[in-house]
């Protein structure tokens, strides 16, 4: 999911007086999140807002743990993370992200969500989020919440991955939880929809991000042998602006690359 992607989807829905306000993304490899760089080239107020799990604090509180958020990556800070380019950090509950999975698939969620005037359409594809677009989801309302936005802000986050991969998790939840019914449901839509709080959220100094960046250096200098001074460099907003001068000049070569390997 690039930069340009994303452009092209707020396009295809922004009215008249509609502006990009933030793009929302769990960090993973820091690739995805990238993509704000480039929409702040676009919609320069934009903010970036990078999402981890609450039970594995990295970037919001230099802390650890475990988590049942699959696939957004946690414990260190990834090399190529432009952290000087990232305004806020949202740490988000892996139980929110759990529960919500029930709501958006379970009937008694899905009926429930009908009754507070979600539409069909709209229901029929929640099964488009899987735990991780769960979590990138709760963390845009609450960047919105925490920014103060209104009607005419638009939220962007990417939907990473989609039920597909975790029917095994329902199941999972019906065994060790039981039955998913309307009162849960309820709770669940009180608690992490309505409920939603811009708890666990972050504005970034310039003190704080330099604070985040630095913590690259016990992971990728100690343990990695990479160099401090590629460091040094990565806090230089300048480096970044040459990287992405080389994109195109990149996508010739993977062009070039992909075209001998179909044909070996």
């Amino acid at each position: 999911m690039t930069g340009p992607a994303f452009e092209d989807a707020f396009r295809a829905v922004a009215g008249p007086g509609d502006r990009l306000a933030a793009f929302v993304s769990a960090t993973g490899s820091a690739g995805t999140i990238a993509a704000g760089d480039y929409l702040k080239t676009i919609a320069p107020s934009m903010r970036t807002v990078a999402v981890e799990a609450l039970q594995c604090p990295t970037l919001l509180r230099n802390g650890f743990g475990e988590h049942r958020i699959e696939g957004i990556g946690d414990k260190h800070v990834p090399w190529i993370h432009n952290v000087r380019a990232t305004d806020a950090v949202v740490a988000i509950d892996d139980q929110q992200c759990i529960d919500l999975m029930r709501c958006f698939n379970e009937d008694a969620g899905r009926d429930l969500l009908s009754t507070m005037g979600v539409d069909d359409a709209t229901i029929g594809r929640l099964d488009l989020l899987g735990i991780s677009g769960i979590c990138n989801l709760v963390a845009s309302i609450k960047a919105a919440r925490l920014f103060g936005l209104g009607p005419r802000d638009v939220v962007a986050f990417p939907m990473t991955d989609s039920m597909d991969l975790y029917a095994s998790r329902i199941e999972e939840e019906r065994a060790e939880q039981g039955a998913y019914d309307t009162t849960a449901a309820a709770r669940h839509f009180g608690a992490w929809l309505e409920g939603c709080k811009p708890d666990h959220c972050k504005e970034l100094t310039l003190d704080d991000r330099e604070a985040i960046h630095n913590l690259k250096y016990f992971t990728w200098v100690e343990q990695q042998q990479r160099d401090v001074e590629d460091l040094r460099r990565l806090w230089d907003p300048g480096f970044w602006a040459q990287m992405y001068a080389q994109a195109e000049e990149w996508d010739r070569e993977i062009e070039v690359f992909n075209a001998k390997v179909a044909s070996a």
